[in-house]
């Protein structure tokens, strides 16, 4: 029996009703008043601490205010970290390609790059031209010899001199070696001081600027009417590929760059329509 009687008390001071009176102070006039009792009180205290949860996270989670807690990221800061995102995508590809780079020139000073032996320094094995076949003939050795017996130009100078393009000297020096095709050597070695400017024999283009072991800084320059000049063991290459040049323009400085360079030189070749032909008979070096 005495179970019921405490959940009866309880019951009671849970319902029991109080009068809640706002006077006026000064007149002790009733301004306004209500009946309350404490279970009221414990429903309405729940229902507003729930409404002020909700609203404050509203408040929190649609509003810029977000940003300031803890777990929540802003706009420009997910732009911020795309734009990382791609910048290290790019520098993961640019470390990629400078380690492939790397390796090369760690396989080039360590001799693991498998050595190819050239015949002097002809344009020929340079340009990979292995399609040409130069080898004469038994027929075309015989008209040779005829043609040669008749004070004639060989095979490899019958270029046409009577050309519109006027060529102009690369440098000014003493020749140490002519052009002769008994030897395979196709060019015109000429000496002189290192960094001595080298000009461009014509108007043209580049289509080749680059470094080989034995011949060292190379430069082709492609002319009107099938020619191209040829700058082998240079210094320095000022000029680069596809960019134009002008007749008398420095394109380079003589070196002697290359395994197959015997001192400051330079190895001037000059071809006309994949043939290469004596410089001499074009240009005056003297």
């Amino acid at each position: 029996m005495e179970k019921p009687i405490k959940k009866n008390k309880i019951k009671e001071k849970l319902t029991y009703k109080y009068r809640f009176v706002v006077l006026n102070e000064d007149t002790f006039e009733e301004r306004f008043s209500f009946k309350l009792n404490r279970l009221n009180v414990f429903v309405f205290g729940a229902l507003f601490s729930v409404f002020l949860i909700a609203l404050t996270t509203s408040i929190i989670a649609l509003t810029p205010l977000k940003e300031y807690f803890q777990g929540y990221s802003s706009t420009e800061l997910k732009k911020d970290a795309t734009n990382l995102v791609y910048k290290v995508d790019s520098l993961q590809n640019a470390l990629l390609v400078n380690d492939l780079y790397i390796e090369n020139i760690q396989q080039i000073l360590k001799g693991e790059i498998k050595r190819v032996d050239f015949n002097k320094d002809s344009i020929f094995e340079q340009m990979k031209i292995d399609k040409i076949n130069f080898a004469p003939s038994s027929v075309d050795s015989a008209f040779r010899e005829v043609v040669e017996q008749e004070d004639r130009f060989s095979v490899f100078e019958q270029a046409s001199k009577n050309s519109d393009i006027v060529f102009t000297s690369p440098i000014k020096g003493e020749i140490t070696q002519t052009f002769d095709t008994k030897e395979e050597h196709f060019a015109i070695d000429i000496a002189v001081d290192i960094n001595t400017p080298i000009k461009a024999v014509a108007d043209g283009t580049v289509i080749f600027n680059g470094f080989t072991a034995d011949t060292g800084y190379v430069l082709l320059i492609e002319h009107n009417q099938g020619f191209i000049s040829v700058y082998k063991h240079n210094a320095t290459n000022y000029k680069k590929q596809s960019e134009l040049v002008k007749a008398g323009e420095v394109i380079a400085t003589a070196g002697s760059t290359g395994a197959f360079s015997t001192g400051p030189h330079l190895h001037f070749e000059l071809w006309e329509n994949g043939y290469p032909v004596n410089p001499s008979n074009y240009i005056y070096f003297k």
